[in-house]
């Protein structure tokens, strides 16, 4: 038994997060991926400011890490990073199912109808089904779809949710402690300050130490609630001092520009976020549906049967901690729904953290329904197999090399200077961030962000990094920030001023820079934008497909493009941003052939669509351009 050995028997919780990491290290990204790891990362290895919030301890604690002398490229060792955190708070979740089933009730098990004699023996026997019981609960949480997939890449939410574990640990040792707990509070109250220097959903979880901490000090709980808030705040606010501190040295990527308190509170308060918050009724009922159709996904069916039996095995074994993650599990869904963005999954891992905590005391009426440890093990792994065989391909980026493909193939495409306007954040923008201002590739390409073009901190990042770019345009961008001021500040404003000046912009970038370097258009503003009329080119110009982006040229005459001699790596493991990647580089080469075509430059428009037949598979070329070719 685990009595019988002291290391297991003391250090069972870190070597439980030992053995899960070795795991996370099966499904680790070796690079960028989707959304915002080129960006993270990046911000991490320059000490640079991300989007808002700003994640000051995230940032700095990955800084650090990033300088330990290891032989890896430094967005392996941010996904790294990610992978310990995850595997961090699987240590103090295991430690906090251990206390709250030490102090639950246990008196259905057989081990304990045994003489008196034996107590001490019996003792021994439920501390070790304590910890067996812990181990699996943190086993199913580990390898639960999303938090599992938190540990595969550099992001927010992996340093988050080991805040999360640590602060339910915290609050639950300092509730459960008889003697004075001061410190124990003023620890928690530390965890939480820590928290909301990472990300606002710290929110989420204040319902839990708040209710635990009214029960244990209702009679003398004022002056330690006043300690512990006096200190988390301060603490709070040096950490946050970091954005203002680092906005000084005006670094390369500084989202935001949060130099002075307007900007730092814009920033701080994630201001341009807010709109999806309580959007409306519908967009929470969606968000809600999605997430109870997401469950039997996200533990494999059996973590819900084990969710059932806790709920039931919770109330009678502990009722009032039951009420508390009760209270807390449904004010972090009832606030989190009300979030109107896509990849929602990630607000949701503290509902998550909640329901496998419950799915511990399934875990228990298992073990007493049974009366047999050996049995009840036996069960309790064939569950954790199929959860963990069930959601390793959904989870697996070892194989994803597609965004630092499609990024560089992009950067290389293009002529010396060039610039690049686009708006596929997901895709090659955050990704470019990390390859050029780490990796130092292809600096001389300059990549703006159409979008981030809307706002007034952005015109400083690009001067700072490529002042040229502006300087014919000041007169422009400045009635454009003159204008936009009243919009940042929630004041009233005039939206048709802003957009002629925010028009005019775009169409100067390249009227001003296009005798200096060559410029590029993403495909997404021909399909959008400049269908709709909202960006035109200045006159005389036109764009033609350019192997993956439009360049704008002048004239008719034909303008040769590079072969398509990259290589993008696709993984086994789909999603819909590696399929978005594959379409698009499918349409852009599919509209190269019909430009050679249209020259009669059949022998050029087969080697494009050859590329496309030969390692395009999803993609399907237009029957109508097949047929102009093989009548050639």
């Amino acid at each position: 038994m685990l009595a019988k050995s002291k290391i297991i028997g003391k250090y069972y919780a870190e070597l439980a997060g030992l053995v899960v990491f070795l795991f996370y290290l099966l499904t680790l990204a070796p690079s960028v991926i989707q959304i915002d790891s080129g960006e993270l990362a990046a911000v991490q290895a320059t000490l640079g400011i991300a989007h808002p919030t700003g994640y000051p301890i995230f940032t700095i604690l990955g800084y650090m890490f990033l300088k330990i002398p290891l032989p890896f490229t430094k967005i392996y060792l941010a996904n790294l990073f990610a992978s310990i955190w995850c595997a961090a708070g699987i240590i103090f979740f295991i430690k906090s199912i251990k206390l709250i089933l030490s102090n639950s009730n246990f008196n259905r098990l057989e081990v304990l109808k045994r003489k008196k004699k034996k107590e001490n023996k019996n003792d021994k026997n439920i501390n070790n089904i304590v910890i067996i019981i812990s181990l699996i609960s943190g086993l199913f949480l580990a390898f639960s779809k999303t938090y599992w997939f938190q540990s595969t890449s550099v992001e927010v939410y992996s340093l988050q949710i080991f805040l999360f574990n640590l602060i339910i640990y915290l609050t639950l040792k300092s509730f459960y402690k008889s003697e004075n707990n001061l410190y124990g509070w003023i620890g928690a109250g530390i965890a939480i300050a820590f928290g909301f220097a990472n990300h606002m959903t710290t929110l989420l979880v204040l319902p839990f130490p708040g209710i635990l901490f009214l029960i244990k000090e209702k009679n003398n709980g004022l002056k330690k609630f006043g300690v512990t808030l006096i200190i988390s705040v301060v603490i709070l606010s040096l950490l946050y001092l970091y954005l203002p501190v680092r906005a000084s040295n005006n670094p390369e990527l500084n989202w935001g520009n949060p130099i002075n308190f307007e900007n730092f509170w814009r920033h701080f308060t994630g201001k341009q976020y807010q709109v999806w918050l309580f959007s409306s009724f519908d967009s929470a009922k969606k968000q809600l549906s999605y997430y109870i159709q997401n469950l039997p996904d996200e533990f494999a069916y059996v973590g819900l049967v084990l969710i059932f039996l806790g709920l039931y095995e919770f109330f009678l074994s502990n009722k009032k901690l039951f009420y508390v993650y009760l209270i807390t599990f449904l004010f972090a869904l009832l606030y989190t729904i009300n979030y109107d963005i896509v990849d929602i999954d990630s607000y949701f891992l503290l509902t998550y953290i909640i329901l496998i905590s419950i799915a511990a005391y399934g875990i228990k009426f298992i073990f007493e329904k049974l009366n047999n440890i050996n049995y009840s093990i036996v069960i309790s792994v064939v569950f954790i197999i199929i959860l963990f065989v069930k959601n390793y391909s959904k989870v697996n980026q070892s194989d994803v090399y597609t965004f630092e493909d499609y990024t560089r193939s992009i950067l290389n495409s293009v002529g010396k200077n060039s610039i690049i306007l686009t708006y596929q954040w997901d895709y090659f923008v955050s990704p470019s961030y990390y390859f050029q201002y780490v990796e130092n590739e292809r600096k001389d390409v300059v990549v703006i962000d159409k979008e981030l073009l809307r706002r007034s901190w952005y015109y400083n990042q690009i001067e700072r990094n490529n002042p040229d770019v502006l300087k014919n345009l000041k007169s422009d961008i400045n009635n454009f920030l003159l204008a936009l001021k009243p919009f940042e500040r929630s004041e009233s404003y005039d939206s048709q001023l802003l957009e002629k000046y925010y028009q005019r912009i775009l169409t100067g970038l390249i009227s001003q820079n296009i005798d200096r370097r060559d410029f590029y258009i993403g495909l997404e503003l021909i399909q959008n934008e400049m269908q709709r009329g909202e960006f035109k080119l200045p006159d005389g110009y036109q764009v033609i497909p350019h192997l993956f982006l439009f360049k704008v040229v002048k004239g008719n005459e034909y303008v040769p493009a590079p072969l398509p001699e990259f290589k993008i790596r696709f993984p086994e493991n789909r999603n819909k941003y590696i399929n978005f990647i594959e379409n698009i580089v499918g349409t852009m080469l599919t509209l190269r052939a019909m430009y050679e075509i249209q020259y009669g430059k059949y022998e050029l428009a087969k080697i494009y669509l050859s590329k496309i037949r030969n390692e395009l598979k999803n993609f399907e070329i237009p029957s109508n351009i097949l047929k102009l070719i093989e009548n050639k």
